[in-house]
């Protein structure tokens, strides 16, 4: 089995000083899943851009099928067999999936697109891989699973060889990760080669042919999967133990201090995407929500933190109505939110991390004098956090753009946690952070909780939501379809069924 791809001695340092790639060499193999992971700034994804031609390196080169070649943009990775399907998948909404696939290929009749040709080649490369899509379809209307699906037949209509998946599982449900699999599989057979870059342990070992984990920009280890753990490969990543084991609940019984009562929304297009949610949360508990995304999580907790209006019903928060507030003034009540999408909603980008930590308290006491801010006091109080949450960073003053993805997302939750909140909007709170991350995230809201506060969990995760939840509610078409209580047992199959609309409550479970 040759090598179809080599990277050697690759060094890439950003105009902030930091060094993402410290001289990383690594064969990948062809016609096997390598699975690549590491800590958040380990430098597993800026390795990959500049694979695709997203980042350039100042050394090294790059070796494809045996030929050093030059990768200065995505064209040139194109161009070369490589093709990559991005977390947040870069498809546009409006067009259907035919459109998208041949975007910027498109067959002409003249100067219009040949729309009966671009059908067929839809068609064609479909039935090849076996991957099945309804070509007139617009994307906005479709499943996550089958857009990720069309990302993936983009890149092979392009003839790749190679397929760079950034985590392609954070968004499905275990049957559509299931499905996923299949595919890979599939394309294995085919002799496609696929670099797979997750924080799912589990899921690494049970598609990977190959792992390789780096760690502060350096590659650790390259093994075979079937040689490896998870505790093994989490402890390569962050250099201690990592517990996997569910949260027990707090059996303090708790007050009632969230209740939404029947909240109902109606979109632009008088589409009614909340039907009628009501629930309740208590202090000293953690209320999970699951659901495939898109089905009305997004809205609810935007109209929960005064993001969004609702269309009807009522929220409480310790008996006073806080409906259709604004968001400073529901936040001035004691609730924190961590946002879905970390970068419109959760940061400024070119703002520092002080800026970004003080956002919602640079009026109070602590922070503002009569006329200008207290500067020492936001510096320390920053590098408190930096410290605590772990942030990787050169300075409190650099700004947030500067920091990985990973880093950036425990900045937002670093806020949130230290305002000392009464309610907890946690959306997504672990998206695109590593296992030790993941923990700590997990065990500040363990300990928020047991404190006496209320954590509303949003999650896509269906381990962190069996780990961490007190109860659980399941959301589909805007419906509360489920709620489990005592869910021993239970798994994230379990879970799947009623996600996908499935199963409702009257049909057991």
């Amino acid at each position: 089995m040759g090598t179809i791809l080599s990277l050697k001695d690759i060094v890439k340092v950003y105009p902030n000083g930091v060094i993402a790639n410290k001289g990383v060499s690594l064969d990948i193999e062809e016609g096997v899943i390598h699975a690549i992971v590491g800590e958040n700034g380990a430098g597993k994804t800026t390795l990959m851009k500049i694979v695709f031609g997203l980042e350039e390196a100042q050394e090294g080169q790059i070796y494809f099928k045996g030929k050093k070649i030059k990768i200065k943009n995505s064209y040139d990775a194109i161009k070369n067999g490589i093709g990559m399907v991005h977390q947040h998948f870069m498809l546009a909404p409006d067009l259907t999936v035919y459109e998208n696939l041949l975007l910027g290929i498109e067959p002409k009749r003249g100067i219009f697109l040949n729309t009966k040709k671009a059908i067929e080649i839809t068609k064609k490369v479909s039935n090849d891989y076996g991957l099945p899509v309804p070509y007139d379809k617009k994307i906005k209307d479709l499943p996550i699973g089958l857009r990720q699906r069309v990302e993936i037949l983009k890149a092979l209509i392009r003839n790749a060889e190679l397929l760079i998946l950034d985590e392609p599982t954070s968004v499905l449900t275990p049957q559509e990760t299931e499905v996923l699999f299949n595919t890979l599989k599939n394309l294995k057979k085919d002799r496609k080669t696929i670099i797979f870059i997750s924080h799912k342990l589990e899921e690494v070992l049970e598609i990977a042919d190959k792992v390789t984990v780096m760690r502060d920009g350096k590659i650790v280890v390259t093994k075979n999967a079937e040689d490896l753990t998870e505790h093994e490969i989490a402890y390569l990543m962050v250099g201690r133990e990592i517990s996997f084991e569910r949260i027990p609940p707090n059996n303090k019984e708790g007050e009632v201090i969230l209740e939404a009562k029947n909240i109902s929304f109606v979109n632009e297009d008088n589409i009614k995407v909340l039907k009628d949610i009501s629930f309740e949360l208590k202090s000293y508990e953690i209320l999970g929500l699951c659901g495939v995304e898109g089905n009305g999580q997004t809205e609810l907790v935007e109209i929960l933190t005064g993001l969004r209006k609702a269309s009807s019903g009522k929220i409480f928060l310790k008996d006073k109505e806080i409906t259709n507030l604004l968001p400073r003034d529901i936040r001035e009540k004691r609730m924190s939110h961590i946002p879905e999408d970390r970068m419109k909603n959760g940061v400024a980008e070119r703002a520092t991390l002080e800026e970004n930590i003080i956002v919602d308290r640079y009026y109070k006491n602590s922070f503002s004098g009569r006329l200008l801010l207290k500067e020492k006091e936001i510096e320390n109080h920053t590098n408190e956090l930096i410290k605590k949450f772990n942030i990787v960073t050169l300075s409190s003053k650099n700004p947030v753009s500067s920091l990985s993805g990973g880093n950036i997302q425990k900045v937002v939750v670093a806020r949130e946690l230290s305002s000392d909140p009464l309610i907890i909007i946690a959306d997504q709170p672990t998206r695109g952070i590593d296992v030790g991350s993941e923990e700590l995230v997990h065990n500040l809201l363990k300990d928020a909780r047991d404190s006496g506060a209320g954590i509303f969990l949003v999650s896509a995760d269906l381990d962190e939501i069996l780990k961490l939840s007190t109860r659980i509610l399941v959301i589909y078409n805007g419906e509360i379809v489920k709620e489990f209580i005592n869910y021993e047992g239970l798994t994230g199959k379990g879970l799947g069924p009623y996600m996908l609309g499935l199963k409702k409550e009257n049909e057991g479970g």
